[in-house]
């Protein structure tokens, strides 16, 4: 999975105005970034995993910000709610409830509430 200048595939959402801000102002950092998610995309996972994963490491290091970009990339890319919605369960077991409820209150703020259950 290539990474592009600014670290933005085609189809995935533009980043916000502070990330752009921050690499204007330090493009040796940009350019390091780009290179750290390059060689982290290296290998033999699909994209749609590799993007799980890092939603779920951004979980379990509750960063707020990562989880919601996480996610709008998942979304851009085609990964369902269903698919982010049971990542956030089992995170549950080494999160704890307390943190996994605040997760997921941050993604039902951004999102809306999940569609109704059968």
């Amino acid at each position: 999975m290539a990474v592009l200048k600014g670290s933005v595939m085609p189809g995935m959402p533009k980043p916000p105005k502070g990330y752009e801000e921050f690499v204007a102002r330090y493009p040796a950092l940009g350019k390091a970034w780009d290179a750290v998610n390059a060689a982290g995309n290296e290998g033999p996972l699909d994209a749609k995993t590799v993007r799980l994963i890092k939603i779920g490491i951004a979980m379990g290091a509750l960063r707020e910000g990562a989880i919601r970009s996480g996610v709008r990339k998942a979304l851009a890319m085609g990964i369902t709610r269903e698919e982010v919605a049971q990542v956030i369960a089992l995170a549950t077991g080494t999160l704890g409830f307390p943190s996994t409820v605040a997760i997921h209150s941050w993604l039902s703020e951004m999102l809306g509430p999940p569609p109704e259950q059968p």
